[in-house]
């Protein structure tokens, strides 16, 4: 099992938190653990060392909650959409978990990079692993598994969905563990200064990406543009529908720079096809809910769009960037006082300059992944982690949280499963003589 190890840099040096995947190995064969993936068992029969090994379970906690949340507001969201993801401005309880995901990848990847033998050699292994989790979310998101009430499966190259979930984690990973093998300085932490110092290129990254979505967004030209709507109870020609824009700097649903770059680089086919837009009040009248559309809806309510585009994930980065530093706490910093004191400061620093950019008309939207969106959902994220660090790491209450460090040690295989409809898709396999006899019909699932 990777261990957090306590070790001593030298005499006057306090503890310091150390992940590896042995407790054996000698310091020039030390791997560094995917933050992505559970740790492995392989050396939990080891003798332990001198000082107690130690893992942190609040990110695990924190990790295993998070999927918990996604599962729950997937399931129920359906029947409760105010928990539902925002039709478009402000910001709900589904809001929370891609974030979330994020600023832990970001944490553990300080932790994971703490320390490593080759700059080249970990530069390697960020790239396949990043490549790895994108082959995995095209492949789980892309279409190919066409969903409950569908054994059939396979895709049209030509109309694969090419950016989710997955893949703005791939994304925002690589960035971060490239920021952390190639810019973090030698010189010794002492302060929160000579911490900023030695980081401060981490920081000069999540600048210039924040200005350059910044710049893109508000200072893109939009021009008309156009797609097509199949008819799927007609042999004729799709329908074509016309959005007109012929603005710089919208951030409404139709004409924002965010979906325009998706339809230039991606292409328009290969975006997602039930827009998070499609449930506002221009579009169903049953807002915030999916429902039929009003009568005088807009050109653009059927119109692809991608909630994990490439502009967006932009700042995702930012957020991953977020809980890097927030992970540089864990290493620098040995008193938990100090730790929650820092987490806290700056948990509520972005949390006030989040709500004062939304106050000030740069709203909160999930969909754009806004700065005020980032900021506010990164603040959130840090102080959950305070919490849970404190009641599980500080006062030991881990029983009460055995289910959620569970589910965080096996995120990604729950992942894949239960959200991506696997284990449905799965089960539905096996039915009695007609496709519709199938258990999941049988408890009431896939109606």
């Amino acid at each position: 099992m990777a261990k957090y190890n306590p070790i001593n840099n030298d005499a006057n040096d306090q503890l310091v938190i150390q992940i590896s995947k042995s407790t054996s190995a000698p310091a020039n064969e030390k791997l560094e653990r995917d933050p992505l993936l559970p740790p492995s068992n392989s050396n939990s029969k080891q003798t332990r060392p001198q000082h107690q090994q130690r893992r942190l379970i609040s990110l695990d906690v924190f990790r295993g909650l998070t999927v918990a949340l996604m599962i729950l507001v997937d399931d129920v969201g359906g029947i409760l959409p105010a928990i539902n993801h925002s039709p478009w401005n402000g910001l709900t309880l589904a809001d929370f978990v891609m974030p979330f995901f994020l600023f832990i990848v970001g944490v553990s990847l300080a932790l994971t990079y703490k320390n490593f033998p080759c700059k080249v050699v970990a530069t390697r292994k960020a790239i396949l692993r990043a490549l790895n989790l994108f082959l995995l979310g095209i492949f789980l998101q892309g279409g190919f598994f066409h969903g409950i009430n569908n054994l059939k499966y396979g895709v049209d190259i030509a109309q694969i969905r090419w950016m989710g979930v997955l893949q703005r984690i791939a994304i925002a990973y690589l960035v971060a563990a490239l920021c952390e093998i190639w810019l973090k300085g030698d010189g010794h932490v002492s302060s929160k200064l000579s911490l900023f110092r030695k980081y401060r290129g981490h920081w000069v990254v999540a600048l210039v990406l924040t200005t350059l979505y910044l710049l893109l967004l508000y200072g893109l030209y939009v021009p008309d543009w156009q797609y097509e709507f199949p008819v799927e109870t007609s042999s004729s020609s799709p329908w074509i529908f016309n959005v007109t824009c012929g603005v710089r700097g919208s951030t409404g649903p139709a004409c924002n720079a965010v979906g325009m770059i998706d339809r230039k680089i991606l292409g328009i086919q290969h975006l997602y096809r039930k827009p998070i837009y499609s449930r506002t009040k221009q579009c169903s009248i049953n807002s915030p809910d999916y429902g039929p559309m009003p009568l005088d809806a807009p050109s653009w309510c059927q119109a692809p769009f991608d909630p994990e585009g490439l502009l967006s994930s932009v700042m995702a980065t930012v957020t991953c960037l977020i809980g890097l530093h927030f992970g540089h706490l864990i290493v620098h910093f040995k008193d938990h006082r100090d730790r929650m004191l820092n987490w806290i400061i700056l948990s509520s620093c972005l949390i006030g300059l989040g709500l004062s950019l939304d106050f000030v008309g740069m709203h909160l939207n999930k969909a754009l992944y806004s700065l005020s969106y980032t900021c506010l959902t990164a603040g959130a994220s840090g102080v959950l982690l305070a919490g849970i660090y404190f009641m599980v790491d500080v006062q030991g209450h881990r029983r009460v949280t055995m289910v959620f460090e569970w589910m965080g040690l096996h995120a990604l295989m729950i992942y894949i499963l239960v959200a991506c409809n696997i284990l449905p898709v799965l089960l539905q396999g096996f039915y009695w003589r007609q496709p519709q006899n199938n258990i999941l019909r049988l408890i009431g699932i896939g109606k």
